[in-house]
Formats: C-alpha cells, structure tokens, sequence
C-alpha cells in the first residue's frame, strides 16, 4: 500500500505520511525503519541533531540492496541544525548528513531553526552561568541564500524551514532567489496554527506536522487539561469511527492537507498510523469539536533560546 502524495511547489510529490525519527533510539531506529519500508512508509523525516542518522541510512541501503525499495522511490529530508548557520559551514553539515544517512541527495533539506548558536560540533553550547545556549549574530536570510547554493548543486531537490514564525517567513519570502517548499511545523489540535498555515497555502509552501499527536513524551511543556491522545472529545470520536485516538488525530490533519510524520518504532503502530487514516472521513462537526480544543499549547517551546533575536515563540521576537 502507498499514501497519498502532496504535490510540492518544485513539482515532486511528497508523501503525506512520513516516519518521524526524533527520539528513536540509535538501537532501535534500523529496525524500525526496515519495518516502516516493508509496511510501505517512502518518506523518512531526518535531522542531524537526532543522532541517528547512520542508524537511518544502514537501514535504507540494506533495503536498497535488497531491491525492496530505489533512491527515487524514497523523499528522505534531513535539517540543518543551529551550529552550523554560518554560510561556509552549511555544504559541509549537508553532505555529513548526505555522508549517514548513504545517499547522494536530499528530497528536501530544512533549516531547522531560524536562530544561530555558536558555530562549531558542540551541538548545545550552553553559557554555565545562565543554562542557556551560547548565540551567534548569523541572519537567517544568510544561511538560506547557502541552501541555496545546496538546489543549485544538486546535493537536494528543495529546501524549506521549520520553526519559522508569520514575519519571519515573509521577510525570508521577500528575498528569497528559491522560496521555501515546505514548513515543518509543531500542529495538533491543542495548537493549530491557523493563520501561519493560511500564510502558508497562499504561497504554493506545503506544510508538515510535527507532534501531530500531541507529544506525550516531550521533555518540554505539557499543554492542556489532558494529554491529546486521552481527551474526551478525541476519545469519543475515535469511538464514533472505530478508529485509535492516534488515527483521528492523523485524519484531522491529512484532511485538510497537512503532511504528518508520526514518530514509532512499533511495527504495529507503525501500520496503523500509515494505512487506517485514509478509508475514513471526520465529519464537519467532528473537524469543528476538534478545532475548539485550540488553547495555543505548544509543547516545543525552545526556552534554552530565549533571549535570541530570532527565536520565533518569545513574546516579542517577531524577526
């Protein structure tokens, strides 16, 4: 079985389900990965940050040799991370991205923060006195016009961003040689995200769900009265449907053309999250009750970066 495809604005097709790899565990990744290709998964969300890269791509050349899947049959993203902001450095976190994961381009390569740490291979510089990260004064329209260069070379097919505010993709828009294909996003029903989304589809940006279901397991905020997956208007529609509360909240999202990448390294959850949320359809009164669970709850909110003239949350931040 395959899924839907969302047509990017450079005319590739993206899958609307992808295997979300944040938090997965280097041991269990290979695995989980081959089960996600067997199952039918051919979209992979990457980044270097995670970790696990390398875990990522023996498992995509292991079922490249098999014959079970080709380089173009597969959309692998990777991003950017903060450290390497600095225009010289971004080929080079490109291609040791390129370098784990074993293959010769990306389908799509994101910045994955609009703010700057300071440059180098300590992935979290940290001030001791503050526990904050250490910043760099980099622009962010600086690094993109380097991504640029990635397109211009081949090493991916496309960039975009994640992580990135209202003015901040309109001012990235106002310059941009190549705009930005698709923006990754935290979205679920406690945090839709309306207006930026608008923003979004009228400028041809595909846009890509993270936490899709509410991030259980985050290390950061816990917004709402309950976990997504146990609240009882969820819990009740999933009744409705015969559906998982994790199927609901995929369908909400992929319903309105929202790209999702569900993390598991469970080959049961794995199927489940890729082939029951498209032989079912929420009703209008369903999307609407769920739309009201809107509180602005973001899980991910980057406090460690406060304080950064580009962070895209801070009260205030706007740039």
């Amino acid at each position: 079985m395959s899924t839907p495809n969302f047509l990017l604005s450079n005319g590739k097709n993206m899958p609307m389900v992808g295997l979300g790899t944040w938090r997965s565990p280097p041991e269990v990744i290979t695995q989980a990965v081959k089960d996600a290709i067997d199952i039918g998964y051919r979209h992979f969300d990457c980044a270097h940050i995670y970790g696990n890269e390398a875990q990522v791509g023996a498992a995509l050349r292991e079922k490249m040799q098999e014959g079970i899947v080709t380089r173009e049959s597969l959309f692998i993203t990777s991003k950017l991370w903060n450290t390497y902001h600095k225009p010289e450095l971004v080929r080079g976190a490109c291609e040791t991205s390129l370098r784990n994961l074993e293959v010769s381009y990306l389908d799509l390569y994101l910045m994955h923060w609009p703010m700057a740490y300071k440059s180098g291979d300590n992935l979290y510089p940290t001030c001791p006195d503050t526990n904050k990260a250490v910043f760099e004064d980099i622009d962010y329209l600086d690094t993109w016009r380097a991504m640029e260069d990635l397109v211009d070379e081949g090493l991916v097919h496309a960039i975009g961003v994640s992580n990135f505010n209202e003015q901040q993709i309109n001012r990235l828009l106002g310059v941009a040689k190549l705009k930005p294909v698709v923006l990754q996003i935290e979205c679920h029903p406690y945090l839709r995200q309306k207006s930026l989304i608008t923003l979004c589809y009228d400028n041809a940006i595909a846009v890509t769900a993270y936490s899709s279901l509410g991030s259980g397991h985050t290390p950061y905020e816990k917004p709402g009265a309950y976990p997504l997956l146990h609240h009882p208007t969820i819990l009740a529609i999933a009744e409705k449907y015969g559906r998982t509360p994790a199927q609901v909240l995929l369908r909400y999202q992929t319903q309105s053309g929202i790209i999702v990448i569900p993390r598991s390294v469970t080959k049961h959850h794995m199927s489940d999250n890729f082939k029951r949320i498209w032989d079912f359809e929420l009703a209008i009164d369903d999307t609407k009750a769920i739309d009201d669970l809107d509180c602005n709850g973001r899980f991910m909110t980057m406090k460690a970066a406060y304080g950064h003239p580009h962070h895209p949350f801070e009260p205030g931040q706007t740039k």
